[in-house]
């Protein structure tokens, strides 16, 4: 990566009048406003469709893209529905939260008219857009399946023949329920069409967008349940182990994830196609891709599936240099940025500098005076991402109302610091003047937010992933102010020295 620095808000974030944010006129407003703001770079969370819990992370599959992203103002201008047909629905109380049960109800009713009227003028533009996608016949399957099933998870689907995803049960299921599964086809086209639309609009502005692949996928997902065969199950299809990460000084309990575990030697033995597909439909989406939970690949917490905390568990031997191996050699273009936080042991940090991905330091940490192996910007690597918080992290204002009192003290003595009231500036410019090739901020941190604009607190369900901008929010004034500081550390999109 150059030198640059980026924005962190999800797509989910923006302002919109439809109770989400989209990929319409306010996602290309952002990108002008970044495009002033001279930053190289959108990061965004994973984009994929969301189930429980509302988390992004828990996708029932790793290659679809959400419905609720799907703009309705440009549905309305491609003819597809009406802006009465939007306007009858409720979408929310709050234009500051999204209310993901609001959307739940309404959004796909409004979806279903779409495909009922653009089907058949689509038709040969869908079937392209299969040919080119082949996830999209057991995603479209999945989830007609399931809803057939009121939603349930695939595991307790009552029929086990479908369960186990058996060719029989599959084709009598795709005629009986072949409506939904033209649907789900159908808003997945729509989906990723005006995705493409928006990245073409990025890159003409000079912003390319970071994604977020998460190591594991949802055990609740058409890719867990058409390729079991990739993952630790037992005969009937059930996780053996499933993911999370031990007891640390943040947690007792550590935390379960519940992912079922990947069989990397059947990956292996075929060459990881599975993680060469999945990588691949990355590249299709993003410029450069963030992947979570990296040291997973060296090494990974295994806890036995019917144990309700992650204190019970065992460290696994990961795949390593192996599997990044032949990513590097397929995607040799693709910038990637290594999530390699957590507990780092020497054969992690190696496996790290081996795969010559940055890795990343968040500036939060280093003043956290219960972890003294917080890292300073003056200890630095340049092949590093630095970032004032993640979407896990609190915004620096949160976290200067809720930190220990010596730690904030601490920041403001290393960063020259009068007033907290100005500390999310004195981080950012922290992060801006280090050595990182890259430096991200949250755009609550550029903002000056609290607590109350927390994306996500990890641990805790429910509450989560709702915040997002209001109109307004986004000055001409600080994107100027953003642009400034910028140009003044060497960062600028636009490469103009300007003292």
């Amino acid at each position: 990566m150059d030198r640059s620095s980026g924005i962190l808000l999800p797509v989910t974030s923006l302002p919109s009048p439809y109770g989400i944010g989209t990929l319409g006129k306010d996602a290309r407003d952002f990108i002008d406003f970044m495009s002033q703001a001279e930053q190289a770079w959108w990061q965004v969370l994973p984009v994929g469709p969301t189930s429980y819990g509302d988390s992004p992370y828990q996708s029932p599959s790793a290659f679809a893209g959400n419905p609720y992203l799907i703009d309705l103002d440009m549905l309305v201008e491609d003819g597809l529905i009406s802006t009465g047909e939007i306007e009858e629905c409720f979408w929310g109380e709050d234009p500051g939260k999204v209310d993901y049960k609001v959307l739940y109800d309404n959004r796909m009713n409004v979806l279903h008219k779409a495909c009922e009227r653009g089907w058949e003028r689509d038709e040969s533009k869908v079937e392209e857009f299969v040919s080119d996608n082949n996830w999209i016949h057991d995603y479209a399957i999945f989830m007609a399946v399931k809803r057939h099933f009121g939603m349930v998870s695939w595991i307790e689907w009552p029929e086990e023949d479908i369960r186990l995803h058996e060719s029989d049960a599959i084709k009598r299921y795709q005629e009986e329920l072949a409506d939904d599964v033209r649907f789900y086809t159908y808003v997945q086209y729509l989906f990723f069409s005006q995705w493409e639309e928006l990245r073409a609009y990025a890159k003409e502005k000079g912003v390319g967008i970071i994604g977020d692949l998460p190591i594991y996928v949802a055990l609740d997902s058409a890719d867990v349940w058409a390729d079991p065969q990739s993952f630790q199950l037992d005969d009937k299809n059930v996780p053996t182990e499933v993911a999370g990460v031990p007891p640390d000084k943040f947690s007792a309990d550590g935390q379960l994830w519940g992912n079922p575990l990947y069989n990397y030697e059947a990956m292996q033995d075929d060459g990881y196609s599975w993680w060469i597909r999945r990588m691949a439909g990355a590249a299709k989406l993003y410029d450069a891709v963030r992947v979570d939970h990296f040291r997973g690949f060296e090494s990974y917490w295994a806890v036995p599936y019917e144990e309700t905390t992650a204190r019970i568990g065992r460290w696994v031997k990961g795949p390593g240099m192996k599997l990044l191996g032949v990513l590097k050699a397929h995607f040799p273009d693709l910038v990637v940025i290594a999530e390699d936080l957590g507990y780092l042991t020497p054969e992690v940090r190696e496996m790290v500098a081996e795969s010559g991905f940055p890795g990343m330091e968040v500036l939060e940490f280093a003043f956290d005076a219960r972890d003294s192996a917080g890292s300073f910007p003056y200890t630095y690597k340049r092949n590093c991402a630095c970032y004032t918080g993640t979407h896990d992290n609190v915004p620096i204002m949160g976290w200067v109302n809720e930190a220990d009192l010596g730690d904030v003290a601490w920041a403001r003595r290393y960063f020259d610091c009068d007033d907290n009231n100005d500390l999310n500036w004195a981080f950012i410019r922290g992060g801006m003047e280090s050595v990182a090739d890259f430096f991200g901020a949250q755009m609550q941190d550029y903002l000056g937010l609290d607590s109350t604009s927390r994306t996500n607190t990890p641990g805790i369900l429910g509450g989560n992933w709702q915040w997002r901008l209001l109109p307004g929010q986004l000055t001409p004034e600080l994107a100027n102010r953003i642009a400034d500081i910028t140009r003044l550390y060497g960062r600028s999109a636009k490469h103009q020295w300007q003292k």
